[in-house]
């Protein structure tokens, strides 16, 4: 049956759909995760926040992004892909509406510590539906296709927090902060398009055994009648469910996917603490800064669509390596140009915009990479397992890293006195960008070019060994 999906030569209008759905999606869920960013950095004098209550509002919802990652990565697995699709997106709506509601800092249950609540719940959404669109388009999608749809899936993610500074920078003077949480709703139209666009997984239809249910999901991908996919003359019985747990018996694959995804620490800790930091390092309004960032994001989505030139005929690693050393060396001399001015011109803002460029594209590597080394009975689990490590460094380790460097007992204001910390925190920074090297090149192997059959039958469902790994490198 899958044989039919890899002979495509050209993807059908049903398969962009697909991908358009999955583009939304990245898109909303970013707008909502970042959206917090632009709101704590009105909030930072309204409220006087501290650097630690500020870190805690915008590690909240990393906190909540590792279970969520850890829990819907299983059940996509267990219950389906496109189950979980909706009900992560439901989440993020009804989490980031409520919002809507905080009290003021001197209430009973003071504003900070609402907000940092009900963001914990907006994270664990957000997981949910980066780490189970990858998985289901990729099994929509022929193996020579694979790398590019993939990375092109994950271009628009810098387009959500493009977005929420484009609707801070325009209705934060009007409608204030709360309004921003009302806008943030919007992530509920994705269930109507799941619901009435996207059919499951055939590949995990398969593996569970409801053959005449893959055989429909196929036809559809492929926009043919379904009795021209024919069913084998002898189906294969359903798979026993897999554990969570199963994901060990592969420690390298672990290893490989959890430290490319802590690639993610640096550049979604400036996406989070960005605007914050615009307003203290360039002395200027939260709404300005909000402006600011929007370039920023724009180079973000610029960096996505070069490395999706890349990723094929580089590979995986080699792209994703190229992209992470650069950002590193950038992020690193931000930190220690951030008073230096070019005329007019803060050095410290272009670095972070070509920062931004290098950084974001990152990902659009590592996204598709934690789905396609695992094998088919645990894909999402083992996407759910790398994301979830993967926030545990973008959204809690980066933010909370960030406060503390630079002082977690100051009042953040345009004097804060401890600029000077930058460098040490945008060091810190950038020693996760070579983490993820050690992780394409130690631990990892390359996929490109590689079904998701191949690799099924290369695993073996057994622990990879290092002999195997560096054939797999070396192919």
């Amino acid at each position: 049956m899958i044989d039919r999906l890899e002979q495509q030569t050209k993807l059908t209008s049903n398969q962009w759909k697909l991908i358009c759905t999955a583009n939304v999606a990245d898109l909303l869920d970013f707008f909502d995760f970042f959206l917090i960013g632009y709101v704590t950095a009105a909030l930072t004098k309204e409220w006087s926040l501290t650097y630690w209550q500020g870190g805690a509002i915008l590690l909240a919802s990393g906190l909540g992004a590792v279970p969520g990652a850890f829990v819907w990565g299983w059940l996509g697995d267990k219950i389906g892909r496109r189950t979980v699709f909706i009900w992560s997106s439901v989440t993020i709506s009804l989490a980031t509406g409520i919002m809507v509601l905080t009290p003021g800092p001197q209430a009973l249950v003071p504003g900070w510590l609402f907000l940092m609540f009900f963001r914990f719940f907006v994270g664990i959404g957000n997981a949910g539906i980066f780490t189970i669109d990858l998985p289901l388009v990729q099994e929509f999608i022929p193996t020579y296709k694979r790398g590019w749809v993939a990375a092109l899936i994950t271009t628009l993610l810098p387009g959500g927090s493009l977005l929420a500074g484009i609707i801070a920078a325009s209705l934060l003077p009007v409608i204030g902060w709360r309004g921003l949480f009302l806008v943030g709703l919007s992530p509920i139209v994705l269930v109507l398009m799941i619901r009435f666009w996207v059919p499951e997984s055939p590949r995990w239809l398969m593996r569970v055994g409801r053959h005449e249910e893959a055989r429909r999901s196929l036809a559809w991908a492929l926009m043919i009648d379904p009795a021209e996919i024919a069913l084998p003359p002898s189906l294969p019985a359903s798979e026993q469910p897999t554990r969570w747990l199963d994901l060990f018996n592969y420690p390298r694959l672990v290893a490989a996917g959890c430290l490319t995804g802590l690639t993610q620490t640096g550049g979604a800790s400036l996406g989070l603490w960005g605007a914050t930091l615009l307003v203290i390092v360039l002395n200027t309004t939260p709404a300005h800064a909000a402006f600011l960032m929007i370039f920023v994001n724009l180079a973000g989505i610029l960096g996505r669509f070069s490395i999706t030139a890349l990723i094929e005929p580089m590979g995986r690693r080699g792209s994703g390596t190229l992209y992470c050393v650069l950002a590193a060396a950038l992020i690193v001399a931000a930190g220690y140009l951030y008073d230096v001015y070019l005329g007019s011109w803060s050095v410290f803002y272009m670095l972070i915009v070509a920062q931004g460029f290098f950084s974001s594209a990152i990902y659009t590597v590592v996204g598709p990479y934690m789905t396609e080394i695992w094998p088919s009975r645990l894909r999402s689990s083992g996407m759910g397992l790398s994301y979830g490590v993967g926030n545990m460094g973008g959204k809690v380790f980066g933010p909370l890293g960030l406060a503390l460097i630079m002082g977690a007992g100051d009042i953040i204001k345009p004097a804060a006195p401890n600029l000077k910390m930058l460098a040490p925190a945008f060091i810190y920074f950038a020693s996760w960008y070579l983490l993820g090297v050690v992780g394409f090149w130690v631990f990892g192997y390359e996929t490109k070019g590689r079904s998701f059959e191949d690799i099924d039958r290369t695993l073996d469902g057994q622990p990879m060994p290092l002999s195997q790994t560096a054939t797999l490198a070396a192919k």
